[in-house]
């Protein structure tokens, strides 16, 4: 018998971080995490339609850091940080916290699953044929030099009314090692016809950490 693990899950003591970094007491732990849930959601609204791969979040006394990496700086920041001293106002009314925004752009943007999943749902959704989507994706990231990729479909692939399940891949994924650094990300693409879910796996290789 076997039971399902998320990879990032998997990796967080080894060679991944949390993506809140912050101390709290029994007290005010409940708080911290409900501004911490209070400013994805927030995030998530103003971002809306803007490829964003992750949203860090730190505390320091009363300030609170965001990090958020994008391969778009140029659709968040508008002009002359416009749109991120919006957000920083908007963020401090909702939390009483003052927060400060930091935009780090990805460089390579076909080397990171949420941004993958992002162009695929965008081309699915727009009735794009899904085995021509997803084969560009994998060459594109394979071109990027990343190791292994993997990507699986399913549902009622191109409004079949049989639900089905299929798999793209090129190479084999060690999923199974903790040190092997792994990009995951799950999705749902809201076509017409129906509701399709999207997993992929990127492997970028190794991270070896050094002994004392």
């Amino acid at each position: 018998m076997w039971h399902k693990v998320n990879p990032l899950a998997f990796r967080i003591p080894y060679i991944l971080n949390w993506k809140s970094s912050w101390y709290a007491d029994k007290k005010s732990y409940k708080d911290f995490l409900a501004i911490d849930l209070k400013i994805r959601t927030v995030l998530e609204k103003e971002l809306t339609g803007i490829p964003v791969w992750d949203i860090l979040v730190s505390r320091e006394q009363d300030i609170i850091k965001i990090d958020i990496f994008s391969s778009k700086v140029s659709l968040i920041l508008w002009k002359t940080w416009e749109n991120t001293e919006r957000v920083q106002d908007l963020l401090t009314k909702e939390t009483w916290y003052r927060c400060i925004l930091n935009i780090k752009e990805i460089k390579k943007p076909d080397l990171n699953s949420k941004i993958v999943w992002f162009m695929l749902v965008n081309q699915i959704e727009k009735r794009m044929p899904y085995k021509r989507v997803i084969k560009q994706a994998i060459s594109r990231s394979m071109e990027k030099w990343a190791k292994w990729i993997k990507i699986k479909v399913w549902w009622r692939l191109n409004g079949a009314e049989i639900a089905r399940k299929e798999t793209f891949k090129e190479g084999n994924i060690p999923t199974q090692t903790i040190r092997s650094n792994i990009d995951y990300s799950s999705v749902r693409a809201e076509t017409v016809y129906w509701t399709i879910g999207l997993k992929i796996w990127i492997y970028k290789g190794d991270i070896y950490k050094k002994t004392k």
